[in-house]
């Protein structure tokens, strides 16, 4: 388990991102775009709040979430009709945070590894890193749909595999408690940023080295 006690930012070589609600501004695309794919099927109504606590999961978990006692079809067939209307919403309802790219260009010119754990689907997260263009800045991805979900380990364990980092040379970037948990689960430093989809007091539940109000302070944390 990683220990902000003996966090040595000297030695941090991989920051892992987050993507919805850390490094973009998607929360009202995938809140409207489950809702109208619960209406599409007649099913029960959830709330804003219910669906936005899924955020971060991947679709099969975040479904089966939402709707415990579905038929056993249920989440592939509301994760397709969920994907069929957040392709369908515009760029426009996907902005990037504020510093984002200046942050991820500063990482590359320090010489950090830069990559992203999301619960995202390959097809989704490819489609928002080339409309952003943010391509060329990441070495590597993991998303929902071939690996283990958040909270649990193997995402971020596979990604510090492929890019022969230790746990304790990574830090975990994210605005969820799932994001946290994986981090905690995987002994990688946690750091949770307070603007995105869960409240603060969640994120402290799990004792991560800073919540940040915004992006810049990762800066701080890697060169203090």
């Amino acid at each position: 388990m990683p220990d902000e006690n003996h966090f040595d930012p000297t030695q941090i070589r991989l920051v892992v991102f987050d993507w919805d609600g850390t490094l973009m501004d998607s929360e009202h695309a995938i809140v409207q775009s489950m809702q109208r794919g619960i209406a599409d099927l007649g099913l029960e109504p959830r709330t804003d709040d219910e669906v936005r606590n899924i955020i971060g999961l991947g679709l099969r978990e975040a479904v089966s979430a939402l709707y415990p006692a579905g038929e056993a079809d249920l989440p592939e067939r509301l994760a397709e009709a969920y994907r069929t209307h957040w392709f369908q919403f515009s760029q426009d309802q996907r902005d990037l945070f504020p510093g984002v790219r200046e942050l991820l260009e500063w990482l590359d010119a320090q010489g950090y590894l830069i990559a992203i754990a999301t619960g995202k689907s390959r097809r989704g997260l490819n489609r928002v890193l080339s409309d952003s263009g943010l391509e060329s800045l990441i070495h590597a991805s993991r998303c929902a749909d071939e690996t283990r979900s958040k909270p649990h380990p193997q995402m971020l364990e596979e990604i510090l595999t492929l890019l022969g980092v230790a746990a304790s040379e990574a830090v975990m970037v994210g605005d969820t408690e799932y994001d946290m948990e994986l981090a905690r689960n995987a002994g990688v430093h946690p750091i949770a940023v307070c603007y995105g989809t869960h409240e603060p007091e969640r994120l402290h539940r799990h004792a991560p080295l800073a919540c940040l109000e915004s992006l810049h302070g990762i800066r701080t944390l890697l060169t203090q």
